[in-house]
């Protein structure tokens, strides 16, 4: 819990301050008095009565009360440190920078337990150990630079890692990004990224507060209530980007089903952070983009104008945009050709609108007011203009700055000559603007920004299934993956249309059933997991002896236990299946299926419980969409049976969240109906 005396506190206790500025404990000091911290300030240093200016003392009970310890002493010694200073200071929120905690051994994380387990006893915060400290407007508790000029409606960052932390903000001030609060979490003993954003979420201003929410994040131990307060912030106006760390497939593990195989970690991460609508980048300067992008007026559709003295950048600009699903739309008409008469000979206004490299500050005018009132399809501006270094060019950086006041088009900067036209573009960041040195770093960003999905409506229609009947299928099954029967009456209960069956242990069933469902059928291996892999698959057959021939063959494979029989079906192939991952719960998903699983894994993904929208979104988002829809004649598939499906599995997998693997591959799509051919549960109780 973040306390008003970690956030806002009237005095400070430095333990471990010195006179040297080069250690944590000096250079703390050192922040707090240089950023005028107003409250009171005290050191604890036994071998010093007064350290910068700052009076010392020997041990906690010498001192006067403090809402706020910022410790920085060897780890050992501040669990005993802790402990006193509540008992005789009245402490109650705690900053440790030290090292040598679970970050570093058992014995480590055993003290890290003890100075939690005392801190949570008197309802105290604690931010660390193994940080760099915070940085807000009441106080700068932090021992590393950089130290920038605080906007409160700059940028919120939390960072799990106190270094990147540096790193990212090093990447964006030169930029003219500006911080409001930064939170370094460390080792997140009691408070990690997900409750500092709690705290914001819980505690929101929008006339005060930060609309931009930047999160470093290595490990996402609560996912709830990350989901939770993310969407929470950015209902109530806020947008949020966020790295996520650790992701490669270095880190997956193996798994047995098609599911199992195309879920991880990352791909639950992925869903997460589209259910709640955060923005997910993949580097620190692609975050800056995205963030920088924030600060901006919000696209309103995705058309841009390029306006440039230079072809090539835009040309990069065109490319990333189109690339990225936004449009360069062009140009042209009576007002085209006006404006094209105020510019010099060799101009285009086609679209990027190029006005030469002998562009003037009076012409880029003339074109961003055209853009802004005379051609309506475009929706935002990108002005690309540096220098070759003949001339000085605040003049045009001062148009480009007065157009942007008085504009209702969001217009975004690309300031590439950041060493020859340094003074210019110092000019323009000083009137508070930010510069987007890289054209292609900022058309990837504007398109990630525009196509963020929107935090996922809770829906109040919830699907109801037979919760008890569920139940108790689940109740008599053994772990491991279901039998047949189980699977279908799994399936019967969820609503899920699957193709009729008989499973068969000798050859007058198997032909019997055969007769029963009518030829041609499909005879299926029941035992091994991958049939097709082993031979355990026959389609098409089409007569009683065929069938008595294959019901041998299947047989005599490794762990064949039966044969399942279905009648031949035809359709598009189809995949839908869930996995239970970690603490996120279950990953569902869906695309193309069959064998193309395997060879395109064209497959989307939602965090349960997924509605009906976001089923929409899964099917609207595959790459194949379009067979979905229906191409070169062939009739589309009836995309509300599909979400449907989808909402269907997912309610399944809230009544029986024992359910760690699914896969429903294929499922047969034709224009009226879909039908699950083959299915398999994976139960772990």
């Amino acid at each position: 819990m973040i306390t008003k005396a970690l956030t806002h506190p009237k005095s400070i206790v430095v333990v471990g301050a010195s006179n040297d500025i080069q250690k944590p404990g000096g250079k703390v000091l050192k922040n707090l008095i240089d950023g005028q911290y107003a409250g009171d300030l005290f050191v604890i240093n036994p071998k010093e009565s007064s350290i910068q200016g700052i009076q010392s003392f020997s041990e906690p009970s010498q001192m006067p009360n403090a809402d706020l310890a910022v410790i920085a002493i060897a780890a050992r010694y501040i669990p005993d440190l802790v402990d006193a200073l509540i008992a005789h200071n009245n402490t109650r929120a705690f900053i440790i920078l030290s090292a040598g905690f679970s970050e570093e051994s058992l014995e480590g994380k055993l003290l890290e337990d003890r100075i939690v387990s005392s801190i949570n006893v008197v309802g105290g915060s604690l931010i660390g150990p193994n940080c760099v400290g915070i940085l807000t407007p009441q106080h700068h508790s932090i021992f590393t630079k950089p130290i920038p000029k605080l906007d409160q409606h700059g940028c919120d960052f939390i960072s799990g890692s106190g270094a990147t932390a540096c790193f990212i903000m090093e990447a964006g001030i030169p930029k003219g990004l500006t911080f409001a609060n930064v939170y370094s979490v460390g080792n997140s003993a009691q408070m990690g990224v997900e409750e500092v954003l709690q705290h914001m979420d819980e505690n929101f201003d929008p006339e005060q507060d930060s609309l931009v929410k930047l999160l470093y994040i290595e490990t996402v131990a609560k996912p709830e209530k990350l989901l939770k307060h993310a969407s929470s912030l950015i209902r109530k106006g806020c947008r949020i980007a966020a790295i996520k760390a650790g992701g490669s497939e270095a880190g997956s593990r193996a798994a047995s089903s098609h599911t199992g195989a195309l879920a991880s970690s990352d791909v639950a991460v992925d869903a997460l952070f589209r259910k709640a609508g955060i923005v997910r980048c993949y580097g620190r300067e692609e975050l800056i983009a995205v963030a920088s992008v924030f600060m901006h007026p919000r696209l309103k559709g995705k058309r841009i104008a390029v306006i440039t003295h230079a072809g090539g950048p835009a040309v990069m600009l065109t490319d990333a945009l189109s690339n990225g699903g936004m449009e360069v739309p062009s140009i042209s008409g009576p007002k085209a050709e006006i404006l094209k008469e105020k510019l010099f000979p060799g101009s285009s206004v086609a679209n990027p609108i190029d006005f030469l490299a002998t562009g003037t500050a009076e012409q880029l005018g003339d074109i961003i007011d055209a853009c802004e009132y005379d051609f309506d399809q475009v929706d935002a501006m990108v002005v690309i203009f540096g220098t070759p270094g003949l001339s000085e060019i605040f003049d045009v950086y001062e148009v480009l700055d007065q157009k942007m006041k008085t504009i209702s088009k969001p217009l975004f900067p690309v300031l590439p000559s950041v060493l020859t036209a340094a003074k210019e573009i110092e000019f323009f960041l000083s009137k508070g603007r930010i510069n987007f040195p890289d054209e292609v770093t900022l058309g990837n960003a504007l398109a990630k920004t525009f196509h963020v999905s929107q935090p996922a409506a809770m829906e109040s229609d919830a699907l109801q299934l037979d919760h008890q009947a569920i139940r108790a299928v689940i109740a008599t099954a053994h772990n491991g993956y279901l039998a047949p029967e189980k699977v279908g009456q799994l399936l019967d209960l969820a609503g899920i249309k699957r193709a009729g069956e008989a499973v068969v242990s000798t050859v007058p069933e198997a032909v019997a059933a055969a007769v029963k469902l009518g030829f041609p059928v499909v005879m299926k291996v029941v035992g091994p997991v991958h049939k097709s892999d082993v031979g355990g698959v026959m389609l098409n057959v089409k007569d009683t002896d065929s069938v008595a021939k294959e019901f041998g063959r299947m047989m005599q494979i490794k762990d064949a236990t039966a044969v399942l029989l279905q009648p031949m079906l035809r359709g598009t192939e189809l995949f839908a299946g869930a996995k239970k991952e970690d603490n996120f719960g279950h990953l569902v998903m869906f695309g193309l299926g069959g064998i193309f699983i395997e060879v395109l894994k064209d497959v989307t993904s939602g965090l349960a419980p997924v509605g009906k929208v976001e089923a929409y979104e899964m099917i609207r988002s595959l790459r194949s969409y379009k067979i979905i829809q229906g191409v070169r004649g062939q009739a589309g598939i009836d995309e509300e049976i599909l979400a449907d499906i989808i909402v269907r599995l997912s309610a399944l997998l809230q009544i029986a969240p024992e359910i760690v693997e699914m896969d429903l591959n294929p499922l047969l799509a034709t224009s009226d109906s879909v039908v699950a051919v083959d299915a398999r549960i994976n139960i772990a109780k």
